[in-house]
């Protein structure tokens, strides 16, 4: 259902709400059980519990990051991720072959919210990018030599805008 492919796991928070320059944007994160499922699959949770309140946190955090990321954040944004991060973060825990953490929703948002200051206020903030397909919204952490990456993934949007490309020069010389 999640897809992880920003680079960072705060990026990867901000796509749970998809395409949001149209009207009705998607949202994914409708219920605490699937904030519960995200981090699952994030690799943060080990069975964590979302109540109602845990899902408002969690899309303020979303949408704090989100604002923060795309340069429309306010100083007020910055108090309240400082805040946010301020709290102790998941404890990872090594057993066997499998790293886990362990914790309870506030530390989840703090380990979070750590990830998205280490991305804004260091070196790779300049490299946040939104991918430019048409029908995506999402922000990306650009790693490329170049710095010059303009899809999400190429295996989702870089395709669909190279095909759609690709037959507008074959309908043209037809």
């Amino acid at each position: 259902m999640f897809t992880f492919l920003s680079g960072s796991l705060s990026l990867d928070l901000t796509t749970t709400l998809q395409v949001r320059h149209r009207d009705e944007p998607r949202e994914l994160l409708v219920s605490p059980a699937d904030v519960t499922q995200w981090l699952d699959q994030a690799g943060l949770s080990g069975g964590i519990t979302v109540d109602a309140d845990g899902l408002h946190r969690t899309i303020a955090l979303r949408e704090l990051v989100d604002r923060l990321c795309r340069g429309a954040g306010s100083d007020e944004d910055r108090v309240a991720l400082n805040a946010t991060a301020a709290a102790p973060p998941l404890v990872p825990q090594w057993t066997g072959s499998v790293l886990r953490f362990h914790g309870d929703l506030t530390h989840a948002l703090s380990t979070l919210a750590r990830d998205a200051l280490l991305l804004l206020a260091g070196p790779q903030a300049a490299r946040i990018r939104e991918c430019d397909h048409s029908d995506c919204s999402r922000l990306f952490l650009d790693a490329s030599r170049s710095g010059r990456r303009r899809w999400c993934g190429m295996s989702a949007c870089g395709t669909k805008v190279k095909s759609a490309d690709y037959r507008r020069r074959k309908a043209g010389k037809l």
